[in-house]
């Protein structure tokens, strides 16, 4: 698998089992298996049928292991579906910098965009996980990594989007952003997963059933959840997902924005390397543009 990062380590199913044998030898014979998938900051092996390991691929996603080990099972009784356990942490070692973790398989799979059977039903399935969420106390929580206003990254964001000028239609993106990045306003302080991604949803027969991969979690201003509207659902499926969150039109509005930063940030950085995600974000891309020629405008007003 093509490196994504300047900085990524080097794994793969031979490191895990010597990891194993030194560390959890009663694991150590079962088969290993690399999930393909398009994570950036960890990589996932399937550990016989019902266990995975998880690796960090970068410094930057070291510390997920430890905010999982320590929150995850604070915030699953309270979520209508499954989530990440960890049952063993495992040390540095066989030339391996960080921590990392075995935990339960979950099951299901990834959702293909444009193949949803059930696309309302799903929309209302993660509305009740968002709610879910949203409505377990949040003191104490580390700060959410995708928070705060969207003039934050309005740097970042402009200079995507000259860097995707080969790879999509920028001058409509510059267009939107203007708009979006002037919208006011913040959500009340909330948990929030901050990745809610096809990669990171799993579902059987068309219905939600477990949400993994929490590296960007935290309580902060839960409104880049609202990403999932554009990443995944169609848009048809969006004002189901609205009207279960309750979702005014500045939030709304404020959710485009970080979909699109998001997604323009990825795009030209994982064109070569992260295929899957890049599509994934150009999509999304497609989807705003569209809503903007439908609509006119992207004001909240309208």
């Amino acid at each position: 698998m093509a490196k994504m990062h300047a900085d990524e380590a080097d794994v793969d199913p031979d490191l895990v089992h010597r990891l194993l044998a030194a560390q959890f030898p009663q694991w150590s014979g079962l088969p290993i298996t690399r999930v393909v998938s398009a994570g950036t900051v960890n990589a996932m092996f399937r550990l016989g049928d019902d266990l995975a390991v998880r690796l960090p691929l970068i410094s930057s996603g070291a510390a997920d292991i430890d905010n999982d080990q320590r929150w995850l099972p604070k915030l699953a009784p309270h979520l209508p579906v499954a989530i990440p356990e960890a049952i063993a942490i495992g040390e540095p070692a066989e030339g391996y910098p960080w921590r990392w973790s075995v935990s339960r398989w979950l099951t299901g799979c990834n959702p293909q965009v444009d193949a949803l059977t059930e696309p309302e039903d799903l929309a209302i399935d993660l509305a009740e996980f968002i709610t879910a969420l949203r409505a377990i106390d949040p003191a104490g929580g580390p700060e959410l990594s995708r928070s705060g206003p969207l003039a934050d990254r309005d740097e970042a964001t402009r200079a995507a989007i000259d860097a995707s000028d080969n790879l999509i239609d920028t001058d409509a993106l510059r267009a939107i952003w203007a708009e979006l990045v002037a919208v006011p306003g913040e959500a009340p302080r909330a948990w929030a997963h901050g990745d809610l991604s096809p990669g990171n949803v799993l579902i059987d027969q068309g219905r939600l059933r477990a949400v993994i991969d929490f590296g960007a979690f935290g309580v902060g201003d839960p409104t880049v959840d609202l990403i999932v509207a554009w990443n995944l659902l169609p848009a048809a499926a969006r004002p189901i997902l609205r009207a279960a969150l309750d979702v005014d039109d500045a939030t709304w509005a404020r959710g485009k924005g970080w979909a699109l930063s998001i997604s323009v940030i990825q795009l030209p950085y994982y064109q070569h390397t992260n295929p899957a995600l890049a599509a994934n974000s150009r999509h999304v891309l497609e989807q705003l543009i569209a809503d903007h020629q439908r609509v006119g405008r992207t004001n909240p007003a309208r």
